[in-house]
């Protein structure tokens, strides 16, 4: 029970008690006060009536007499007037029944009033003539004691709904800072930071507040120093502070991480870009000058990597810098090696650079997995190519192996998916994440597809596909018919309470994919399994409202959200306090990177853990290969396990390729 509502119950009870009081006080007054008036109202009449009938009594009159008695009883209010002679016999005697129209029978029984009986000599001189008795109507006193006691219960009754009224409106006003402190309390434990002003006026009220406020601050400084703690931690292992790209490091990581993937990462582009004269610009301006012609090529990568998926960029060193675009493949290669150097030649336009030879740039490209030192070594060489070809000239080298199976354009790619989508043809698998502590214990699915073309049959993985399929406005399909299949799955014969599917966070913009979701949601039968719908992190990050909303929305009905490869995009922290993802999924090149308890990778995870852990989120790592991460990942306190060494992604029962 609240405080408000036990202050207004003990007001209510301490009134209840000062009004039984008070109305038996009275009430007993009351009562005794009317008894008195009966018994002196049948005395007076007991006295007058003896004197009034002396001399008829001793003439033994008995006509006059009953005539006499009569005309006072019929003139007052009386229950009894008997007239006993000396031998006391009842000469005359008149009696009224007692009824009361006017007052509860209840009321007569809780107050009983038993007037006395009056009495008085007849006396004739100094003869006894007999004894006349009275005894007053107690109706009247009934009556009146009824209706005062109605009207001060209505009075008392009143001054409580008063009471109840005014005093809650005023207790509510009082309170009011604790209901304050309660939902600081309360946005604290959602790891929200919120002060209340102005203070209160009343002094104990106000000493809480200022405590509260004092806390809160305190929590809000030590969340925020754990956050940067993190942050510098991975800026200084992973970043290039000049230029905001990762480093050297982060680039051999992310690289070795897609490369080294069981099922390889398909293909893409590597772009090596090197600026020209450096050293000669900053012997002739300063460093600074330098440093500016730096970022300006830096600024250029990122608008290159706007369109992309999960690009990895990096400055490794001096004027050297990397770009790998996963979603690119061999036919886009020249238009994007051409708008990067026509892009980094215009920074002499700018007088940023010492000559109008800005950079060269060199380009590979390739459709089947290869060792990280083959396309640095492929890369390199198309560089040194392009630096003989002359000023701001690119060159491109491709490594190939089954380039004929991929569709050779964009029309292509249409036409292969909408094929796809149309027929349903694609095939679900299924891997599961599992608790650190207890590897038994399956926190939920992963659902992956894989399209398989009509023609020939070759499927093409997630990876391959989807770069198209957002870019051709046909990803919200796909993504609603691999939610239909989810939906289809049974709680009971998967095993498990949860499935957690990937979907772009280019469906949230489609109205109709929106709409249907919504329904679906609304509709989905009790034996269906809670979906978690997990978003890439940067594509997140770049829709960072929208996925904000969608979680708030779908989490009436119990579903979640989460973020997959978790620290790829090298953003901020604080983003997670505002989209509060269920968990979070290490991305594999930093599991992969675990080598010993002194490692960067190690400190990264173990620092996530803590600031993701303080405001409830989850970490899961992917990736996981050997028994030697599982390990180190439980000294880190990670929560949930997801790889190889786990378990390997299984066909889905019940749910195949279209025909």
């Amino acid at each position: 029970m609240t405080l408000f509502k036990q202050l207004i119950l003990f007001t209510l009870m301490l009134f209840l008690i000062l009004f039984t009081g008070t109305l038996l006080l009275s009430f007993n007054n009351t009562r005794s006060f009317l008894l008195n008036q009966l018994e002196s109202h049948a005395q007076d009449t007991a006295t007058s009536l003896g004197l009034a009938i002396s001399q008829r009594a001793v003439e033994e009159d008995r006509a006059s007499l009953e005539s006499m008695i009569n005309a006072v009883f019929d003139r007052g209010y009386y229950q009894t007037i008997r007239y006993v002679n000396v031998e006391g016999k009842v000469v005359v005697e008149r009696q009224l029944a007692v009824t009361f129209e006017d007052v509860p029978s209840w009321f007569i029984a809780l107050a009983p009033l038993d007037p006395p009986e009056a009495s008085a000599n007849v006396m004739a001189g100094w003869r006894q003539g007999g004894k006349i008795y009275v005894r007053s109507h107690p109706g009247f006193a009934y009556s009146a004691l009824w209706k005062d006691s109605a009207r001060m219960t209505l009075w008392f009754l009143s001054c409580a709904v008063f009471v109840f009224l005014v005093g809650g409106l005023g207790l509510r006003l009082l309170l009011r800072p604790l209901a304050l402190v309660q939902r600081q309390a309360d946005a604290i434990c959602r790891k929200e930071y919120e002060s209340q002003e102005p203070l209160p006026r009343t002094r104990e009220l106000r000493q809480v507040v200022i405590a509260m406020n004092r806390m809160t601050f305190k929590v809000k400084e030590m969340f925020e120093e754990q956050a940067a703690f993190a942050e510098g931690f991975r800026e200084h292992a992973y970043f290039d502070s000049l230029t905001g790209l990762g480093n050297r490091r982060y680039f051999e990581m992310q690289m070795r991480s897609r490369q080294e993937e069981r099922e390889g990462a398909g293909g893409g582009l590597l772009l090596l870009v090197q600026i020209r004269d450096l050293q000669r610009l900053n012997r002739q301006r300063g460093l600074q000058a330098g440093d500016e012609l730096l970022k300006a090529a830096a600024f250029i990568l990122r608008d290159l990597a706007q369109s992309c998926s999960n690009p990895v960029l990096a400055r490794l060193t001096g004027g050297d810098f990397a770009a790998f675009l996963p979603d690119s493949l061999s036919w886009e290669a020249p238009k994007i090696a051409e708008k990067t150097a026509n892009a980094l030649s215009r920074l002499a336009e700018r007088k940023l650079s010492a000559t109008e030879n800005v950079a060269n740039i060199g380009a590979v490209t390739y459709d089947t997995p290869t060792a990280l030192g083959s396309l640095l070594s492929e890369a390199d060489l198309a560089l040194r190519t392009a630096q003989q070809k002359g000023p701001n000239a690119w060159h491109i080298r491709g490594i190939t192996e089954e380039t004929e199976k991929l569709p050779a354009g964009e029309q292509q790619w249409r036409r292969t998916l909408e094929d796809v989508l149309q027929a349903r043809r694609i095939r679900f698998d299924a891997q599961a994440v599992v608790r650190t502590a207890v590897r038994n214990d399956c926190m939920h699915l992963e659902v992956f597809s894989r399209i398989v073309r009509g023609e020939d049959g070759v499927e093409f993985r997630a990876e391959l596909f989807l770069p198209f399929a957002e870019r051709l406005g046909l990803v919200s399909l796909l993504d609603r018919i691999v939610l239909e299949e989810a939906m289809r799955l049974d709680r009971q014969k998967l095993g498990v309470d949860a499935v957690a599917v990937n979907i772009s966070p280019a469906s949230l913009h489609d109205d109709d994919f929106r709409s249907w979701l919504h329904s679906a949601l609304r509709d989905l039968p009790p034996s269906a399994p809670r979906l978690v719908f997990e978003f890439a992190e940067s594509a997140a990050i770049r829709s960072l409202d929208s996925v904000r909303q969608f979680r708030e929305h779908i989490r009436q009905w119990g579903h979640a959200v989460a973020l997959d490869h978790y620290g790829q995009s090298l953003s901020r922290l604080g983003y997670l306090q505002l989209l509060r993802p269920d968990y979070v999924k290490v991305d594999r090149a930093y599991t992969e990177a675990l080598k010993d308890s002194a490692g960067d990778s190690r400190f990264y995870i173990g620092s996530l853990c803590s600031v993701a852990h303080s405001i409830d989120v989850l970490v899961i790592a992917e990736g996981v290969e050997t028994e030697e991460q599982i390990d180190m990942l439980k000294t880190l306190n990670i929560d949930g396990l997801q790889g190889y060494a786990i378990d390997r992604p299984k066909p889905m029962a019940g749910n195949s390729a279209g025909s």
